[in-house]
């Protein structure tokens, strides 16, 4: 038996589970688990899902049915698991795949447990030089530099990212040295330092209207309806607007806007971990500092409380 953070749908509780088993994919025992938004949202009613949520981990594979070469491997696992069968997959990109289970997240038992269960596809082994409270980051930073996979960021670009919590930062610090001009726009000052740390401008969102029309790229991270209508003053006619969040209910904007300054938006999801690992491994991004306090799996519904506070960064779950 194992200890899993389960919700079912009004509770969230450490309950005990069997260990998964299954004779097709690998098993890997969870040693850091990490907490993220869309956590706080299922377990706030968000999408339906029930089950062991958690999304963001570092494990060591236990075993792996066909890939015995995997076997105490450190690794970090893609949270998409298509069907195989369909078109989208045939592309070897399961993201989109319309049958698919998503870690924690959608049809499939999630991170904040003793074990879970990934295809042997899905994993990447961490590098040597990646620790594993490190390697926990590999999902939010490949979600974060995942947008310049759909947006063409250079030298000659002017990017802005609103919203200064864990994405918005991990935007900041994967686009660093890309762009001609990078702002973070905020409203907490410590949080706008962690962005300065990266190069970039911090900017308190009650001083946005100087900023009127002056990016190329927009990136709205704080997912908030206020934040959509800064991203839609900010950016350039012909620019871009990435939609990185998601906020409930139904938006209400000047959609004139976007058709006379044609304006492109753009909803970004996952990223690929390869290049997110390749950034910690080469010491580009540093994500030691966004780690706020650590809990042992079996305080979880504590540590889930705690992330939801004003001012908390990243919470991890222990379970070694």
């Amino acid at each position: 038996m194992m200890n899993a953070l389960r919700f079912d749908g009004t509770t969230l509780a450490v309950e005990q589970q069997q260990i998964p088993e299954d004779a097709d994919e690998c098993v890997i025992r969870v040693v850091r688990s990490g907490i993220c938004n869309t956590d706080l949202e299922i377990v706030s009613g968000y999408a339906g899902f029930t089950g062991t949520i958690g999304h963001e981990f570092s494990g060591i594979v236990d075993s792996s049915p066909g890939r015995p070469e995997l076997v105490g491997r450190r690794v970090v696992g893609e949270i998409n698991v298509g069907c195989g069968n369909c078109k989208v997959c045939s592309t070897g990109d399961e993201r989109h795949c319309p049958n698919r289970t998503v870690l924690g997240i959608k049809g499939r038992d999630g991170a904040h447990a003793e074990y879970l269960t990934l295809p042997a596809r899905n994993l990447s082994e961490i590098p040597a030089n990646v620790s594993d409270d490190e390697a926990v980051f590999a999902e939010p930073l490949a979600a974060a530099y995942g947008i310049t996979e759909q947006v063409t960021i250079d030298n000659d670009s002017k990017v802005a990212v609103i919203g200064d919590g864990k994405l918005g930062i991990l935007c900041i610090r994967s686009f660093s040295g890309l762009p001609g001009e990078l702002v973070l726009i905020g409203k907490h000052a410590e949080k706008l330092e962690l962005g300065k740390k990266s190069g970039a401008e911090g900017v308190h969102y009650s001083d946005t209207a100087k900023l009127a029309g002056r990016f190329d790229v927009v990136v709205e991270v704080s997912g908030s309806e206020s934040g959509f209508a800064a991203a839609v003053d900010m950016v350039r006619p012909r620019g871009k607007i990435v939609l990185k969040s998601t906020f409930h209910g139904r938006p209400s904007w000047e959609a004139w806007r976007v058709v006379v300054d044609e304006i492109t938006i753009v909803g970004s999801r996952c990223g690929r971990f390869g290049p997110a690992l390749e950034l910690l491994a080469a010491g580009k991004v540093d994500v030691k500092d966004l780690i706020s306090e650590r809990f042992d799996l079996s305080d979880g519904v504590k540590a889930i409380e705690t992330a939801g506070r004003g001012g908390v960064m990243k919470v991890l779950l222990n379970n070694n």
